[in-house]
């Protein structure tokens, strides 16, 4: 859930900007999300390891929990709890890590029989912790995400504005959209493009390309991965990434 970035702002966006899974809808392993909002008075639960080849170097990768509930009719709430990513010497101890939460809301239901999509909005905040986590900043994100379905085919994406407060860093914008195909009852795949603003004075803007796969085990259990790569805006400090979950809903 990665893109070339600040390390903070890679981390976040990889983390925590993507959600809820069903058979045939979109969120992990992708790093765009959806507006699918998880179903009224169910969980959807992500237990993900995620890793990155940064400047031709393998950082120890990073693991975390992710927490959806339906909370309402269209309303999803979100915790996201690292479990000890970008690790200290040796591998162990927190070093920092971002504590995410949110809230999506889908304000505009999908037309089945028209071109009209699923529209939500997913305000989030990350807040830095562990004993590196004065350097970082509280960072909050205002995306809108749209979505539609036509068949076994679903597509996805959208885009919003990240505060990102500190000495040389830039507010910025992220972006992304993906395809996704339901090949049988079991397994989808799906191919992604996203990038952002420069969120420093010293960096820019970069784009990304990824691609995915989903598969369910049963009706509760579901295997999920991916593997992204930069295409522009900085090569060095992000040539590989990946992303693979065990997802359970109860």
């Amino acid at each position: 859930m990665a893109i070339v970035r600040s390390r903070n702002a890679r981390l976040l966006y990889i983390c925590f900007v993507a959600t809820c899974l069903q058979t045939v809808e979109a969120g992990p392993p992708f790093v765009t999300d959806d507006p699918e909002p998880t179903d009224t008075s169910q969980f959807e639960n992500y237990l993900y390891v995620q890793g990155t080849d940064a400047s031709r170097s393998y950082a120890a990768p990073g693991v975390g929990l992710e927490i959806n509930y339906g909370a309402f009719a269209n309303t999803q709430l979100s915790w996201s709890i690292p479990l000890n990513p970008n690790p200290g010497p040796g591998g162990m101890g927190l070093v920092w890590a971002p504590l995410g939460g949110g809230i999506k809301y889908r304000f505009i239901q999908e037309d089945s029989e028209g071109w009209r999509p699923q529209v939500a909005v997913f305000p989030q905040i990350f807040i830095p912790i562990g004993s590196a986590s004065h350097s970082y900043p509280t960072t909050e994100l205002l995306p809108i995400w749209l979505q539609k379905s036509f068949g076994a085919w679903t597509t996805f994406g959208g885009g919003g504005y990240t505060r990102n407060p500190g000495e040389n860093n830039r507010n910025f914008t992220i972006y992304g959209w993906t395809l996704q195909r339901q090949i049988n009852h079991k397994l989808a795949f799906g191919a992604e493009l996203f990038g952002q603003t420069h969120d420093t004075a010293e960096d820019r803007g970069s784009t990304a390309a990824g691609f995915a796969a989903l598969y369910d085990l049963n009706e509760t259990w579901h295997l999920i991965g991916s593997v992204n790569t930069s295409i522009a805006g900085g090569a060095d400090n992000d040539r590989f990434s990946y992303n693979l979950a065990l997802k359970w809903t109860r």
